[in-house]
């Protein structure tokens, strides 16, 4: 079955969409070829909106499919340009969670057709398994090289019905996992240095871009932390999570993950953050060692995780109510941030 045009301009990371893109002949030497203009403006629109957006999105425009689909390459040809690693990660998240949104609506054959360019095992699959009945049967190694990254219990394969090496989804978990696989396939897109191949109004439009969010940038990329831990920084949910480990108490999977990647953004090292981990009965040395250079960026996806914000750990149930300071902040870590001022001062 295969993808008709206007389903091309939702899914453009898709194989035919390439082909479409060659088909116009698009040269990155020529994009200020004024009858390229109107392609190159939605491109500029699409990283724009990424970055004015909370949380980051791209818009869908049905009905232009002329546009669309061309201005996706050109967007990461532009957002490359920015030689910025804040606004490409941003812009790639931004495609990312529109195709989710897209595909939660979207029939299983289509789902099934969009995958192909992933070589994902994906199967339809309507019969009961157990009492629950499921949309997809997924191949464990493809479920696992996107799920690794996900920190909710539901998504650790001891917690999944597998049967024959497959593992069962619903449309929206079979969505998620499509959107971390879109997101990496834009982010190693990014590594052509494509400045010097660009025309020289093109460039002045990408940088005017960066100053235009350079607010923005800088407030999302730099929090001064302190070179020593303080403590007495820590917000409520930190705080109720460092005991916990220091006594061994147990702690939910997504309050470790809070409570590590805090620990390491804030400059504590790896190694002091493994032995705060040592009073828990299941303490393994390595596999704790493991999961903390993960989290640091050291090992898998060498993405540096932060801290998840108030309203993730609200969501979960891990926000143990909140005091003054709280009120003002969004997250562990920009509580920290503001604390720690306060106590210098």
């Amino acid at each position: 079955m295969a993808l008709t045009r206007s389903e091309l301009a939702k899914y453009p990371f898709v194989f035919d969409a390439a082909e479409e893109v060659k088909r116009l002949d698009l040269d990155i030497s020529n994009l200020e070829n004024p009858n390229l203009k109107t392609i190159v403006d939605r491109a500029f629109n699409r990283i724009e909106e990424a970055l004015a957006t909370d949380p980051p999105r791209v818009s869908y425009r049905p009905g232009d499919e002329d546009k669309e689909i061309p201005s996706f390459p050109v967007a990461i040809i532009l957002a490359s340009a920015t030689n910025n690693d804040y606004i490409k990660r941003r812009y790639a998240l931004a495609e990312a969670v529109r195709a989710y949104d897209l595909l939660q609506f979207e029939d299983e054959k289509k789902i099934v057709e969009v995958v192909k360019v992933f070589n994902w095992k994906l199967r339809i699959h309507k019969q009961p398994v157990g009492y629950r009945r499921y949309d997809f049967a997924l191949f464990f190694t493809d479920f696992l090289r996107n799920a690794e990254v996900f920190h909710e219990d539901e998504w650790k394969l001891v917690n999944r019905i597998m049967v024959n090496g497959e593992v069962f989804l619903n449309k929206r978990e079979a969505a998620r996992l499509i959107q971390e696989e879109v997101r990496k396939r834009i982010e190693k897109r990014f590594s052509i240095d494509v400045r010097q191949m660009l025309p020289e109004s093109i460039l002045q439009r990408v940088d005017d871009l960066s100053k235009k969010y350079a607010d923005r940038i800088s407030r999302a990329r730099y929090i001064p932390f302190p070179k020593e831990v303080v403590n007495e920084a820590f917000p409520p949910c930190i705080q109720i999570f460092y005991g916990s480990a220091k006594t061994g108490t147990h702690i939910s999977h997504l309050g470790r993950f809070t409570l590590t990647s805090f620990l390491l953004n804030i400059n504590m090292k790896p190694e002091d953050i493994v032995n705060l981990f040592r009073a828990s009965a299941d303490f393994n040395e390595r596999m704790t060692k493991y999961q903390v250079e993960h989290i640091s960026g050291d090992r898998g996806s060498r993405t540096k995780y932060r801290s998840p914000t108030c309203e993730t750990l609200k969501t979960h149930a891990l926000c143990p109510g909140p005091d003054e300071l709280c009120k003002t902040i969004r997250s562990p870590l920009r509580y920290y941030a503001k604390k720690t001022r306060m106590l210098k001062r």
